[in-house]
């Protein structure tokens, strides 16, 4: 029999489904029906900034409210906005390159290695702050401006400058009062801005009687808690104005040059510029106030190198000597501060400058408990301890410098010395911060026994053990003490009542004992912790250093199983009582078990631990909970899932995998992990079943699942191992205890099976309908009863798959998966293999109904034509004549020798004949003419 080319009709399944549905009734207002649809209105407000925000309002007022501390905290501080501009008076056009780059090759006269102050300020400014009222003492510029004869002499040069400093220091001036932190700190802030103003303008003496404004502040103690913040405020100020006059005088120097060398002499300096230096400095001798000429000296000390190769090295001495002078210990102890902050940037070789600061400040270090101090703090009611602790950012900057790849043998003296001032523990607790971590480590017992005798009045003794514990965080001390160091250490700590105190101390030494010992002392610290944070719900003002603790222990313990069988780590863990610090604390473990865990588990310690720290963090989320949120802790869940593994043990994974199920349902990822789980034992558990359509029928359904969940390499191999097993089927099955045949059950799994196989995407590898091929390969090798059609009912339905895979769009999909009409968008190429399928199946059909011409089967053949009959009826382009004639042959040859049902064959023929009258239709028209009904006779 010749092969007929198949023509699938086009198919508008939207306008068909459309003429299916029922006639809508329209219901009464008022009517009620638990069907009846839900009208939700839908009020439209505010859009919200965030995209996919379940928010219908927003407010635009948190992303524009600014901290007036953030610009000074994070360091952006408009000095140094300032500072990284151009120089306005710079004319050479290529300078401001040249200053970029000597800027560099100065900031590396230091290593990286040396902490700068800017990384210390904004601490400062941070701890130490004052709810007191204020006062400062505000210039007020005056707008008349002082003629100058070019050829005035020299003397009358001198008096007119100290005309324009007298002018400030005598009566333009305002004296602000009652101020908060934040108004003192806004008018620094308008200081600075005439600082730039005036030097913009070219008003030179004006920029200096800002700056020695600003310096007469930091001689006033009046508010003595807020005295650091005020220091760095200042001295930024300070540092500016140093930076304006070194600038502008290197300017001066350049002629006609490009620019100077790096390492340049006085002598390279023209006239003119050492005039200006000169002038500078001389106008700074004449600030009466020693404060003022101190800081203003000092800030434009790298000058000197204009006028002379020695000039730093002779002015470091005379200037450390000018500090003598200041009788407030506070005040001199910050001006030393400043001083080694200038010398380390502009010649940090003389060491012995920087020395000489620190043994004057010891000479004077009794002064802070004189009369004349005690008095002071009496009349501001500041405790001793508190007052101390205003010496640190200063005490510690200066011995940075000194001990700056400093010799072990000057920690050797600096604690000798400690212990001829009874060994203070202010400054004890300086040189522990100061000095290098190895040096403190290997004399940690002797640090302990200084600590001992110190005298712990006003500084208390917790605060030098936590200084020794940081510098054992980063250095191991010699092994045969490190017990005993820890035991010295927690009988301090341990006897702590206030649960502050406590906590600060304890979080340095968890990581001590967690570096150097095992579980067992681990657990005894935290057992302590737990102690003492227990009472009136201490924790709950501790969570970062709770939150520090256990990022210590898991850093040190990548063994889960020691880790979660210690007694009191889960104890420890309850304490996070805050779910967003709770969330996090899990994060942080979840992190650490992924990273460290190298073998999948099935520790029963581990998985329940576990389970509780990924529960917590799925039951954070919520509806306003971001995506970026949901993905990352999704990613912790999975990793966890991904790590445990009962090997052969398929039941008890497939508990766990239901038990994750019900416990982490709001997280897609998660469901989405778990699937890719659940199928992978699937296809491992499947070959175990003994009864062979159970596993037809589960390859398939768990091809599906895989199908649904973007799984597409997963359901191609149940797809395949289904196909690979239909051969196996037998001809008879044991159903309910009785022999029936299976080519039914077979039927309908091919049935369902094409139905699926409609919207799996083609192999890129395996060529076009990869599985389709495979499956009918499988059909016409399998061997089917002789009296049976099934085989021609399985075709007929392949038939009506191709038929649906031609068209423009599938009538159903899965989500997020592309199929073949996606994928292929029409192509010829492939609407030609699929027709050459169609025409090898129409040709298996037709040789088989040639085959039922027996009189013993001319029933069966009448009930297959009409059954292919109706297939081409609903599948079929009927306009394509070939086609046309051989659906009238199959509606002749059903009535052929009368076993044609009559009644079917006349319904058959009114549906033509009403589809007929369907514009798109029309052509049935015709062909319900050429199908007579034959009566029986």
């Amino acid at each position: 029999m010749a092969a007929f080319p198949w023509h699938p009709r086009s198919r508008n399944y939207t306008s068909e489904f459309d003429s299916c549905r029922l006639e809508a009734v329209p219901v009464e207002f008022g009517d009620y029906h638990p069907l009846k649809p839900i009208i939700v209105t839908e009020s439209k407000t505010k859009k919200m900034g965030r995209k996919g925000s379940t928010s219908s309002t927003s407010s635009s007022s948190s992303s524009s409210m600014i901290d007036p501390l953030s610009s000074v905290l994070d360091g952006t501080d408009p000095l140094s906005l300032f500072a990284a501009t151009a120089d306005p008076v710079t004319t050479a056009a290529n300078t401001d390159t040249t200053r970029k780059k000597r800027d560099k090759d100065d900031s590396l006269v230091v290593g990286s290695d040396f902490e700068p102050w800017s990384s210390k300020r904004g601490e400062i400014l941070a701890r130490y702050t004052t709810t007191e009222k204020l006062s400062i003492n505000l210039y007020m510029s005056s707008e008349k401006g002082k003629a100058t004869t070019p050829g005035s002499a020299v003397s009358e040069k001198v008096r007119t400058r100290l005309e324009e400093l007298d002018d400030l220091e005598e009566g333009s001036q305002k004296e602000l009062l009652n101020l908060t932190q934040q108004d003192y700190m806004n008018r620094i802030e308008d200081l600075n801005q005439s600082l730039k103003d005036a030097w913009a303008s070219d008003q030179k003496v004006k920029a200096l009687k800002i700056v020695i404004q600003c310096s007469k502040l930091l001689s006033d103690t009046t508010v003595i808690q807020f005295y650091p913040s005020k220091f760095v405020l200042i001295t930024d100020i300070l540092d500016t104005f140093g930076k304006l006059v070194y600038e502008r005088i290197l300017s001066m120097c350049l002629d006609n040059r490009v620019s100077l060398p790096d390492n340049f002499t006085p002598e390279s300096v023209n006239d003119t510029a050492k005039e200006t230096c000169l002038n500078w400095f001389f106008k700074i001798a004449s600030i009466r106030e020693l404060i003022p000429r101190f800081y203003v000296e000092a800030a434009i000390l790298k000058c000197n190198k204009f006028l002379s190769k020695t000039g730093i090295s002779e002015c470091l001495p005379r200037l450390t000597a000018m500090i003598r002078g200041i009788g407030d210990p506070l005040v001199a102890v910050y001006a030393r501060a400043y001083l080694c902050r200038v010398g380390m940037e502009v010649a940090p070789h003389l060491k012995e400058s920087l020395n000489k600061n620190f043994f004057d400040f010891l000479l004077t270090f009794k002064q802070m408990h004189g009369d004349t101090v005690q008095n002071q703090l009496v009349v501001q009611c500041v405790e001793i301890p508190l007052y101390l602790t205003l010496y640190s950012p200063a005490i510690d900057w200066i011995l940075q410098c000194i001990a700056y790849r400093a010799p072990e043998i000057l920690l050797t003296e600096m604690m000798e010395r400690c212990k001829k001032l009874g060994n203070n523990a202010l400054l004890l607790n300086s040189v522990m911060s100061a000095f290098r971590a190895e040096f403190i480590a290997a004399r940690s017992m002797d640090f302990i026994g200084m600590i001992k005798e110190c005298d712990e009045s006003g500084f208390p003794k917790h605060l030098l053990f936590r200084s020794l514990g940081l510098n054992l965080a980063m250095a191991d001390p010699p092994e045969c003490d490190r017990l005993q160091i820890l035991n010295e250490a927690w009988k301090v700590i341990t006897k702590l009542k206030n649960p502050q105190d406590y906590i600060n101390c304890a979080e340095v030494w968890v990581e001590y004992t967690c570096r150097h010992f095992t579980k067992r002392e681990v657990n005894t610290v935290l057992a302590d912790v737990i102690k003492h944070m227990t009472p009136d719900r201490a924790f709950e003002d501790a969570y970062p250093q709770l939150h520090s603790i256990i990022q210590k222990i898991i850093t040190y313990f990548h063994d889960f199983s020691v880790l979660f069988s210690a007694e009191k780590f889960l104890p420890f863990l309850d304490m996070f009582q805050k779910e967003s610090v709770r969330v996090e604390v899990c994060k942080c473990i979840m992190e650490a078990f992924i990273k460290h865990q190298q073998d999948a588990t099935k520790d029963p310690v581990i998985l329940n631990a576990l389970l509780h720290v990924c529960k917590t963090m799925h039951d954070s989320v919520n509806a306003l909970t971001l995506e970026d949120e949901k993905r990352m802790l999704a990613s912790l869940i999975n990793g966890f899932i991904k790590m445990v593994s009962f090997g052969r043990d398929f039941e008890q994974q497939l508990s766990f995998y239901v038990e994750a199920r019900s416990m982490f349902c709001n997280l897609e990822p998660v469901l989405v992990q778990l699937v890719h789980a659940c199928v992978a034992f699937c296809f491992i558990t499947i070959p175990s079943l003994t009864s062979i359509f159970a596993r037809l029928n589960l390859y398939l359904n768990s091809g599906q699942v895989a199908l649904a969940n973007q799984c597409l390499s997963q359901a191609d191999a149940f797809f395949k191992a289904a196909v690979s097993l239909v051969p196996e089927v037998p001809k008879m099955i044991n159903i309910d205890g009785k022999m029936r045949p299976s080519e039914p059950f077979l039927l309908e799994f091919f049935c369902n099976f094409f139905s699926t196989l409609l919207i799996v995407p083609d192999h890129p590898e395996q060529g076009v309908l990869f599985l389709v091929r495979g499956l009918l390969n499988v059909i016409q090798d399998y061997t089917w009863e002789d009296n049976s059609d099934d085989k021609v009912r399985i075709y007929t339905n392949v038939l009506h798959l191709l038929s649906a895979m031609t068209q423009e769009t599938y009538i159903y999909h899965i989500d997020k998966v592309d199929s073949n009409d996606t994928l292929y968008g029409g192509d010829s190429k492939f609407l030609i293999e699929i027709n050459k399928l169609c025409e090898a199946v129409i040709a298996q059909i037709l040789d088989h109904l040639k085959t039922l011409g027996q009189e013993e089967t001319l029933k069966r053949q009448s009930q297959l034509a009409l059954y292919f009959f109706n297939s081409i009826l609903a599948h079929g382009d009927l306009r394509n004549n070939k086609l046309n004639q051989l659906s009238v042959n199959l509606w002749n040859l059903a009535q052929k020798h009368g076993f044609a049902d009559t009644k079917t064959m006349v319904k058959t023929l009114e549906y033509i004949k009403r589809q007929s009258k369907q514009p798109e239709m029309s052509h049935f028209t015709e062909l319900a003419l050429r199908l007579p009904l034959q009566s029986r006779t």
